[in-house]
């Protein structure tokens, strides 16, 4: 499994042949791409409807939209998408084929409003776990999966649900604060999660969320956990092993 992330919450991600865009928004500081540079990827998965994670998906209404039914009848309407899984998008819980990935949408807590306009709600924010094998019951170490946590607080769904049962090997986690959890949360939630890899997210884009992705790592050290926390420089690729 190939991680490049784009800044922000704008992650592409690749599982054999298939690839994968989450979430684009390319008006950030840490990429120097504009979306025309990007490759349209097969599907476009999108957590939540704020501006700042669905911004450019209209730059790759080509792809297959995975996000919940409400944003994808927004994004049909809005930005020219004419293929959802499953004609109609997902909703928490599920687990869709995407190629060769497996995608299951899990709960995020945060807001949905659409774009800027805070009075029109997308439903519920989500996560997604994106596997080269189908969550089971029997556990397969030969898969990679990886779990983008969206825009969230600490919630033990992590904890009870998504670490036991769906064994992400990576976690994707804001670590911004002030919108979403900060470092310590976010290094809780590493630490509940179990992964052997941690990834920062959601920082650094506006002045609210400026962050030391440093203090991110002191602080996954902090809760015991043996997860190595990788800071990416944005728009280099990363190898994923589980």
């Amino acid at each position: 499994m190939e991680l490049t992330w784009h800044g922000h919450s704008t992650w592409y991600v690749t599982v054999g042949e298939t690839d994968l865009l989450i979430d684009p928004f390319f008006d950030n500081p840490k990429t120097d791409l504009e979306p025309a540079d990007v490759d349209t990827p097969d599907y476009v998965l999108l957590t939540h409807g704020h501006a700042d994670h669905i911004a450019h998906a209209g730059e790759f209404s080509d792809a297959t939209l995975v996000a919940t039914p409400e944003i994808v009848s927004y994004c049909e309407d809005e930005f020219g998408f004419e293929d959802a899984v499953g004609g109609m998008g997902m909703n928490l819980g599920g687990t869709v084929e995407c190629g060769d990935a497996y995608v299951t949408m899990t709960r995020a807590d945060h807001t949905n409003g659409i774009m800027t306009e805070n009075d029109a709600s997308g439903g519920m924010p989500a996560g997604f776990v994106v596997s080269d094998t189908k969550p089971t019951q029997v556990g397969d170490e030969e898969s990679t999966t990886v779990y983008h946590a969206g825009d969230t607080s600490l919630m033990t769904e992590m904890r009870e649900v998504i670490g036991p049962y769906l064994e992400p090997d990576a976690a994707i986690v804001p670590i911004g604060d002030h919108f979403t959890m900060g470092p310590q949360q976010a290094a809780i939630a590493v630490d509940w999660l179990d992964v052997d890899h941690a990834f920062p997210q959601h920082y650094d884009t506006f002045p609210p969320i400026e962050q030391d992705p440093e203090e991110f790592a002191s602080e996954v050290r902090g809760t015991g956990s043996d997860a190595e926390v990788h800071v990416l420089e944005a728009d280099e690729p990363f190898e994923l092993d589980a």
